[in-house]
């Protein structure tokens, strides 16, 4: 597997603003100053989201605007007098401007539309925009200007335009039509590649700057006297050229080759641009560029430590065995929170390693969880109370796991990666065996191939994406570590689970599911895939729970147990156990044979089901309708009546089968298995849990991981 060049070189920009922010600031040379502006007297520039002025050696910086909003893209006026830019002081991005002094920033426009500033006209009393208002699709923008003194903003007759800059005189302007593509694909030269257009207001016509054979992205035009300065990508990394509007000559003027020239900008007859998070200045009369050196110490309170809460920040879930708690993933915390009374406790308390997806062990003992402490994420398991040692299980697999699950034993765990292989781990010896993969990677982060355990400990139920696109019911035998199959793969069959009992095997599968289980296929758009329940039967001995009812007269059970045993006596044999286990070993036991002539569908109308779950001859299931919203249904065996209880999106049984911990939205709830809670009552109290960030620490982390989700999720062939 190839790295991916173009991810790489975005992650060590970002690993520049790492060191920008991340508690490395450099107060002589600061880097990450970006969307420079250069005056006769002055620079601007953008840093931690406000705008700030220097000299333009860069000495004397300070801070001119300050908000919760983002200010961007300063620009000076032709006088020197004013800066525009782009602010969000009232929640939208409008066009503001402020004196080069400081003060309070004046708007100038009020559309709901956003107004991104290009520039000034040469007589510095309008700022030029750019923005979508009056265009008819979100795929090109247009120019305005609106004046410094206020009032309603002018639309430029040039059909559309992306970025743009007057010629001194005004008469002319430089400008790209569309907006950028490369920034995507970088080299990119398909058909929407960048070029600048010289119009002029006179007589309407159109130059295009010349452009090599294959064509080349040349962006952000800056126009001082006679010459038309843009960054080019012509000839390899982007570096800023020049383009002389008498003899229509382009030149190469800077020669950088490991990051690019961005955002250039002119001003008395000087071209300012940032480059691997430095500014420098071009100087057209020595033909040189120079690198400013510009130091800031800033009160930046991003970086500060601090506590943060919100449902927000709730991923997955788990309860415990009794459902007395449950656990959660607290934006990269493991937390467990109680049922009602108590306080939350946070197992890890790590602000800069990322945990995820906690698991409750069925003993009650332990909780397992995922976690990069090392540098690549692991297995860990940590006492339920915090006290004890923290065990770390090395896993096997393609780098990115999800979802570890107990076995009832509490012996064994199960667990996926992003290469959609399925593994169990027997948790003593740390040994681990890969069970199965999918025939075809299908999109997602994950897919999670296991869905239930028997209640002994050796069964493991699973579907397995086959190359028809169908998913497949598979049983694996951890002592004897082979699959058996269930289905017959002609359907499209999903979450498989046991009955408690041993007897039953449930799950989901479609049979309209062709023309929309292949999710590249477009002609699926009009279609919609509907699931049925079925059950199967795992031993032949066992009476189908939905066989035929026939009201007969019974014997007393006393008579019936003498009569039956004196007969067996007679004959010299034992009273029949239940075949459902090995009675000396209290194990599982299956027939295979004819297996599939034993699954019937339960009567409930096909619909768009998920999170299947089973009790005590009951059915649970999630309705999620046409629209997606979940509605919890609760079908009895004994009754045969399908139920309705209560809306919610998923919910987990405890290991006791006795609590359901359910989620809807950002809630979550504890409730009696299949039933609705009492008002008021079993909600978590989400809202009460703070975990501590420190966001340069975990800045490095999330480095790290965006990384490794390059390696393993993403190739160049």
């Amino acid at each position: 597997m190839k790295v991916n060049t173009r991810f790489a070189a975005l992650l060590f920009v970002l690993f520049f603003s790492l060191n920008a922010y991340a508690g490395n600031t450099n107060p002589t040379d600061t880097r990450m100053l970006m969307q420079p502006a250069i005056s006769a007297n002055h620079i601007a520039f953008v840093y931690a989201e406000d705008i700030w002025v220097a000299n333009t050696d860069g000495s004397q910086p300070r801070r001119l605007t300050i908000s919760e909003g983002f200010e961007s893209n300063p620009i000076f006026s032709p006088d020197g007098k004013w800066i525009a830019f782009n602010g969000q002081y009232d929640g939208n991005t409008d066009v503001y401007i402020i004196p080069v002094e400081g003060g309070v920033p004046k708007r100038l426009t009020w559309h709901p539309s956003g107004d991104i500033v290009r520039g000034f006209t040469p007589d510095s009393k309008s700022v030029l925009f750019m923005s979508q208002r009056n265009m008819f699709t979100t795929r090109y923008t247009q120019l305005f200007t609106v004046p410094i003194t206020g009032g309603p903003a002018t639309q430029l007759e040039i059909p559309n335009a992306y970025y743009a800059a007057y010629s001194p005189d005004g008469k002319s302007l430089a400008y790209n039509p569309t907006p950028d593509q490369f920034r995507q694909w970088k080299h990119y030269r398909g058909g929407g590649i960048s070029n600048i257009w010289q119009f002029s207001f006179a007589d309407k016509s159109i130059i295009k700057l010349p452009q090599p054979d294959g064509g080349s992205n040349d962006v952000q035009p800056a126009w001082i006297g006679n010459t038309i300065y843009f960054r080019s990508d012509r000839n390899g990394e982007f570096n800023l050229f020049s383009y002389d509007v008498a003899s229509k000559q382009v030149k190469q003027l800077t020669q950088f080759k490991g990051f690019p020239v961005i955002n250039p900008s002119g001003g008395d007859g000087k071209v300012i641009f940032e480059q691997a998070g430095y500014l420098h200045i071009y100087d057209p009369s020595t033909n040189a560029e120079k690198k400013l050196t510009v130091g800031i110490a800033a009160d930046l309170l991003e970086l500060r430590p601090r506590f943060v809460s919100g449902d927000k920040y709730l991923r997955s879930a788990d309860i415990s065995p009794t459902g007395a708690r449950a656990v959660v993933d607290f934006r990269g915390e493991i937390i467990t929170v109680p049922y009602e009374k108590g306080d939350y406790r946070n197992l890890t308390n790590t602000v800069a390693v990322h945990e995820k997806t906690p698991a409750w062990s069925p003993d009650a003992k332990w909780i397992a969880y995922f976690s990069d402490s090392t540098g690549e994420y692991q297995l860990y398991l940590e006492p339920q109370d915090s006290k004890g040692t923290t065990k770390m299980i090395k896993i096997t697999g393609d780098g990115f796991y999800t979802q570890p699950r107990w076995s009832p034993d509490s012996k064994k765990i199960v667990y996926c990666d992003n290469g959609r292989n399925m593994y169990v781990i027997d948790v003593a010896s740390g040994s681990i065996k890969k069970i199965d993969t999918d025939e075809l990677y299908t999109p997602g982060t994950f897919r999670e191939l296991f869905n239930d355990w028997s209640f002994d400990s050796r069964w493991i139920a699973y579907t397995k994406v086959t190359s028809t696109q169908f998913k497949r019911v598979y049983l694996y035998n951890v002592a004897e570590q082979k699959s058996y199959a269930v289905t017959d793969g002609l359907s499209d069959a999903s979450e498989p689970k046991f009955s408690s009992t041993g007897k039953y095997l449930y799950f989901f599968a479609s049979t309209d599911a062709g023309p929309v289980i292949n999710w590249f296929d477009q002609s699926n758009a009009d279609f919609k895939l509907d699931n049925s329940i079925y059950l199967v039967t795992l031993q032949k001995e066992t009476v189908s729970p939905l066989a035929k009812e026939s009201d007969e007269e019974t014997i007393k059970k006393d008579e019936a147990k003498t009569a039956d045993s004196l007969a067996k006596a007679k004959e010299g044999k034992k009273p029949a156990a239940d075949k459902k286990t090995d009675s000396a070993n209290n194990k599982l036991v299956i027939d295979w044979d004819d297996i599939q002539d034993r699954i019937i569908d339960i009567p409930v109308k096909a619909g768009n089901y998920g999170n299947l779950g089973t009790g005590d001859d009951v059915i649970f299931y999630i309705d999620y309708g046409t629209d997606g919203s979940g509605t919890l249904h609760k079908f009895s065996l004994k009754t045969r009546k399908d139920d309705e209880v209560m809306p919610m999106n998923y919910f987990i049984i405890s290991a006791d089968g006795k609590k359901m911990l359910y989620g809807k939205d950002n809630m979550l709830g504890i409730t009696n298995a299949g039933e609705k809670p009492e008002a008021g009552k079993g909600m978590l109290n989400i809202a009460a849990i703070q975990v501590k960030i420190d966001p340069p620490a975990e800045w490095r982390d999330i480095l790290d991981e965006a990384w490794r989700v390059n390696r393993d999720y993403f190739y160049d062939p």
